[in-house]
């Protein structure tokens, strides 16, 4: 059924068909029936208007995330343009391209309900269209004129529909920064429990990467941004076949398609969380932080035009005077400061130096920065200067920052006992865990041994005895070093458990002689497998085959 009534004509017209928009207007029957569908038109526009404007807190935040960037963006790219103008761009990405699809094709997004086999109907279709062109007409602020003069009555409906739709747009943008919506933070990542999982299609990676190597220079314009070096270790853009491991056949293949869209999932790591590296950044900071301060206690006792002329300049007595004045008033004040909240040892240390001193280290430190690009010498470190300005006024900023700062390390603090709690815990679980494990797996050895002969005697170990030569012949002894093949049969091997549950004593004789007794954990053993270590040493010398070893330790031991 329509969407809304069509008259239907009951027999059949004598008006010519070939007129102008003009000519079949001043016909009465065609201006009342235009005049009934611009209203049935209005109607139902005006249904799903409404309807839209009251999902706006439907819309997934990424989606009005992405048109937030996209107004700041253009506005910081085009200063001059009106808000109009932008909010009718940012229309064309909400309403054109997000919503507009599911109302011509409701079906093709399963938003409405069909009957097995059912489909929309020609006339369904035709004014599911003609209410997406209204709405369309709407949002662009683009009213009927031309050949559609005839429609020019609905032109007040559609600059009314404008201006909701504008506010529409607005509020859309009104959206929290990616911080205070996700609560992240830099410290985020030190108190997950979990790594952070992602699931994504192959035609998702492949189209992500393609666009990160096509504008890597738009996103990251530093030369030291990390992705440069992700994009580097990435190299070239995958194929379907690489990343699948399957063969899609020709181009055209229609499986390519569906291969495309395989979901997977991924698990993100930190591929630059590498503990005990330096961070070279922060050690560049901390130099600017120490030469900034120390340029201030130095400007303030020698002035001059520019600072390399204030370093050059050798500081007068009184000069150096009235810093060692300065400099001990500082060292009391700092003597009532709490332990905690005391200075580092290096800042300490630069109070005790005179002013010359003060200006030497300077020297070095701008020389490290004008290398690390962080100074410029040919301005007489201008910039430098300048920042420090920058720095005094905006000293009650940078407290409130600090502030909050701290209560954000206290929360991280807080988080990173509470990780440290659970990990523990989970070890001590893993451990009782394992314990329970083993003891099983010994009891369970003990019972499969004729269970009537050991029925009132006391539990005797039980030692193996293989000579090297029936080792080998196991595939359990892969060689010796510096013995020949022939020799094993003069070298025994006994293998026997000890009072800890998994550890295994392996004494080594030969020629009937003792030589060396070796520990063997079964935990290690798991643990080499687990790796894919398929051999390893006993007694410095003797390869093994860890799975041999373990599948005779089970059948002897655990009665697996």
């Amino acid at each position: 059924a329509a969407l809304w009534p069509f008259p239907t004509p009951l027999f059949h017209s004598k008006l010519p068909y070939d007129v102008t928009p003009e000519q079949a207007l001043a016909h009465e029957e065609v201006k009342t029936r235009l005049d009934a569908s611009i209203k049935n038109m209005r109607t139902v526009t005006d249904k799903f208007l409404l309807a839209i404007i009251g999902s706006l807190e439907k819309i997934p935040y990424g989606m009005r995330f992405i048109a937030k960037v996209l107004k700041d963006s253009l506005h910081e790219k085009f200063p001059d343009a009106s808000e109009d103008e932008l909010l009718k761009i940012v229309g064309n990405l909400l309403y054109y391209r997000y919503m507009n699809p599911a109302i011509v094709a409701p079906d093709a997004f399963d938003i409405i309900d069909l009957s097995a086999g059912g489909q929309l109907t020609t006339d369904q279709r035709r004014n599911l269209g003609s209410i997406a062109k209204m709405l369309q007409h709407a949002a662009s602020n683009k009213m009927f004129m031309g050949d559609n003069a005839h429609l020019a009555l609905i032109n007040e409906f559609l600059s009314q529909s404008y201006q909701k739709f504008r506010r529409f747009f607005q509020a859309a943008c009104e959206v929290p920064e990616l911080q205070e919506k996700f609560n992240v933070d830099e410290y985020s990542d030190l108190v997950t429990l979990t790594k952070p999982v992602i699931y994504i299609s192959i035609g998702e990676i492949i189209n992500t990467h393609t666009l990160l190597l096509d504008h890597q220079d738009a996103i990251a314009p530093e030369h030291n941004d990390p992705i440069h070096e992700l994009l580097d270790d990435l190299g070239e853009v995958s194929t379907i076949e690489s990343l699948i491991g399957e063969g899609c056949g020709t181009v055209n293949d229609p499986s390519k398609e569906m291969l495309a869209k395989t979901e997977v999932s991924l698990t993100l790591t930190n591929k630059f969380d590498v503990p005990g590296d330096e961070n070279a950044e922060m050690d560049a900071k901390t130099i600017l932080l120490n030469t900034k301060r120390l340029i201030v206690d130095v400007i303030r006792f020698q002035p001059g035009e520019s600072l390399t002329e204030i370093l050059e300049v050798p500081a007068a007595a009184e000069q150096e005077v009235e810093h060692q004045r300065a400099m001990q008033r500082r060292a009391i004040r700092d003597a009532k400061t709490p332990e905690k909240m005391k200075k580092s040892k290096s800042v300490q240390e630069d109070n005790n130096l005179s002013l010359q001193e003060k200006k030497d280290k300077i020297k070095s430190g701008l020389k490290k920065l004008s290398e690390l690009g962080m100074a410029n010498p040919k301005n007489r470190y201008q910039d430098l200067i300048n920042d420090i300005a920058k720095d005094i006024r905006n000293q009650r900023r940078y407290r409130q920052r600090r502030k909050a700062e701290l209560v954000k390390l206290q929360q991280t603090y807080s988080a990173l006992n509470s990780k440290a709690t659970f990990y523990e815990e989970q070890v001590d679980y893993y451990k009782s865990y394992i314990k329970t494990c083993l003891d099983n797996l010994a009891s369970k050895g003990k019972v499969s041994k004729k269970p009537r002969e050991m029925k009132g005697k006391k539990s005797k170990k039980i030692f193996l005895k293989y000579t090297a030569a029936r080792l080998h012949e196991k595939g359990v002894l892969l060689e010796i070093e510096d013995l020949q093949a022939s020799q094993f049969k003069n070298v025994i091997f006994e293998i026997g458990p000890t009072d800890e549950v998994g550890d295994f004593e392996v004494k080594a004789k030969f020629m009937g002689v003792q030589m060396e007794t070796f520990m063997l954990h079964y935990q290690d053993l798991l643990q080499l497998q687990y790796e894919g270590v398929a051999v390893m040493k006993l007694f410095e010398r003797a390869k093994v085959n860890v799975n041999l070893l373990i599948f005779l330790l089970n059948k002897k031991f655990y009665g697996k």
